[in-house]
């Protein structure tokens, strides 16, 4: 009997390894064919125009990806040596399988069980804590950078969207405190507090060596790809001086940072937050489209289908 269960559970297994890998092709396709901004005609000529004569530049720009995938995986290896000593294949495996299981997942949690699994079950909570704590330094390094890029931007332009509204700001007060009531009531705020003191009692216990070198990595990473979208908009030949793309850069990166989406959304949301940003500067939109494309295709999409592969060969810890 024994011997059938556990016939079954390898086969739901593989089954849902299957599903996870048939899913990140499909809806990497769906959003590339049905793409309301940018038709696959549309991307093949954009790509052609770019790299038919100058063939270096995808050199260039895969050296950009890799770097910016390197950094993220150093990262995730220094954050696990506080647990668990792995070496730089299994920190590779882990984030490119996580990003692939993350796909379909709002905010991409679902990397948070995909890397997890990676380990023993009493070290999957701290994992998780541990993962948290990187993406939270890559946030705190988007929004220091997007700070500048706001008020940077509002400070240009007038948009009305960043000037101060009594009215708006009592609604969203109004609505802030109608959760938090919410929460309460249901027990919601008590456990999220549990929770988050847990938490922070965890990060004290992470060296200062390691918490310096996990925000040093993020900031690496955000310049590279930062710099990495400027470099395409060069290639574009778009008219601006670097101080004012670059921070709108920052400030794309920042809003779209900020609004909740699936991972498979992500690109969607700053290509629609890109497209606004640079209109002030009259940047053609199928431009920046196609900008915000190819950096999702560079840094999520390749790296996604590459992951497909560890998602496939993964085995559980007790299988190892």
């Amino acid at each position: 009997m024994y011997n059938i269960l556990h016939k079954y559970k390898r086969l739901i297994f593989l089954l849902l390894k299957l599903a996870i890998v048939i899913g990140a092709f499909y809806f990497i396709f769906q959003q590339l064919a049905t793409n309301q901004l940018l038709s696959l005609t549309q991307l093949k000529q954009q790509f052609f125009f770019l790299f038919s004569k100058n063939g270096w530049l995808l050199l260039w720009l895969l050296l950009f990806t890799d770097v910016n995938w390197l950094l993220e995986i150093v990262k995730w290896k220094t954050l696990v040596s506080n647990e668990k000593k792995i070496i730089f294949f299994e920190a590779y495996e882990q984030c490119f399988a996580s990003l692939t299981a993350s796909l379909i997942t709002p905010n991409r949690i679902g990397e948070y069980g995909a890397k997890a699994l990676y380990f023993e079950k009493k070290l999957r909570k701290k994992i998780m804590v541990l993962n948290l704590i990187g993406n939270l330094s890559q946030l705190a390094v988007t929004v220091f950078f997007g700070m500048f890029g706001i008020f940077f931007f509002n400070f240009y332009f007038i948009v009305e969207i960043f000037s101060f509204n009594t009215a708006k700001f009592f609604l969203l007060f109004s609505g802030l405190l109608l959760l938090y009531l919410i929460g309460k009531k249901f027990g919601i705020t008590k456990i999220l507090k549990a929770l988050i003191l847990k938490i922070l009692n965890y990060s004290k216990e992470l060296s200062l060596k390691i918490k310096a070198k996990t925000l040093a990595y993020s900031l690496l990473r955000y310049l590279v790809f930062s710099h990495q979208f400027y470099l395409f908009l060069m290639l574009f030949q778009v008219d601006a001086d670097y101080f004012t793309l670059i921070n709108l850069i920052f400030c794309t990166y920042f809003i779209a940072s900020i609004i909740p989406s699936l991972a498979i959304f992500d690109w969607v949301i700053k290509g629609s937050v890109a497209v606004f940003i640079f209109s002030f500067i009259h940047v053609n939109p199928l431009t920046i489209v196609t900008i915000t494309t190819f950096m999702w295709l560079l840094n999520f999409a390749l790296p996604a289908l590459l992951g497909s592969i560890f998602v496939l060969n993964f085995k559980m810890v007790s299988e190892k």
